[in-house]
């Protein structure tokens, strides 16, 4: 989160250079959304136990579990003015992406109403469903001086039994599409990301030494004990 949070500033000193991250995590993590403060006392209780990890996002929404599950991070330093169409336009990527894997989406129907404590509790027009009206992907943006974050996860196969934990429902069920794995995940939304949002070639920029520097010196911001 602060990686993202600090490439996000980036964007105001490199004027019109975009950032993609696709990621995973090594833990059953849940990030909740920056304005949701309430944390019921599973989450807290799977946190001591050391079952989950508790970070906060700088975007908003409301709680992810990342765990059988693929994060993106998009930097957009000339975004639509509209959010909404900010979220359509990635939305028809993620949903152009994950076609030719046998998954098909389309945009929530849902009314936008304050976030639930869990975010695919529902789907607006900003997450992507299947089929069965399951919600697959949620996004959460973060605005900042007209430079935008979209964070969004993409569900594969979460843990049930922890889901059904921290949430007291059970998640959608494993889509049925072939090779559908992180891995592959990553490899579609690479390839169809210029065509779909726009820009020149897409540049692989490991972070050097005193990048990471500066990005440890607010990692103190998204930690919760």
């Amino acid at each position: 989160m602060a990686i993202d949070d600090w490439l996000l500033d980036q964007l105001l000193l490199k004027p019109g250079q975009g950032v993609v991250r696709l990621y995973t995590w090594s833990t059953p993590t849940l990030s909740l959304g920056y304005h949701q403060r309430a944390i019921p006392s599973a989450w807290r209780s799977a946190a001591r136990q050391g079952r989950v990890a508790l970070v906060r996002r700088p975007s908003g929404g409301g709680a992810v579990l990342h765990a059988g599950s693929l994060t993106y991070a998009l930097l957009w330093p000339d975004p639509p003015r509209q959010r909404q169409l900010a979220y359509s336009l990635v939305g028809t990527w993620l949903a152009q992406s994950l076609a030719p894997l046998g998954l098909a989406l389309s945009p929530g129907q849902e009314e936008a109403t304050p976030p639930s404590a869990n975010c695919f509790a529902r789907s607006t027009a900003a997450d992507l469903v299947g089929s069965d009206r399951q919600k697959r992907v949620g996004s959460a943006q973060l605005w900042r001086r007209r430079q935008l974050l979209q964070h969004g996860s993409v569900l594969i196969d979460p843990p049930s039994a922890l889901w059904q934990e921290l949430f007291g429902s059970t998640p959608a069920a494993p889509p049925s599409a072939q090779g559908l794995s992180a891995a592959a995940l990553e490899h579609h939304l690479n390839r169809t990301v210029i065509s779909a949002l726009g820009g020149g070639p897409l540049l692989v920029e490991p972070l050097r030494p005193q990048e990471w520097e500066a990005i440890d010196r607010r990692r103190h911001r998204f930690r919760l004990s």
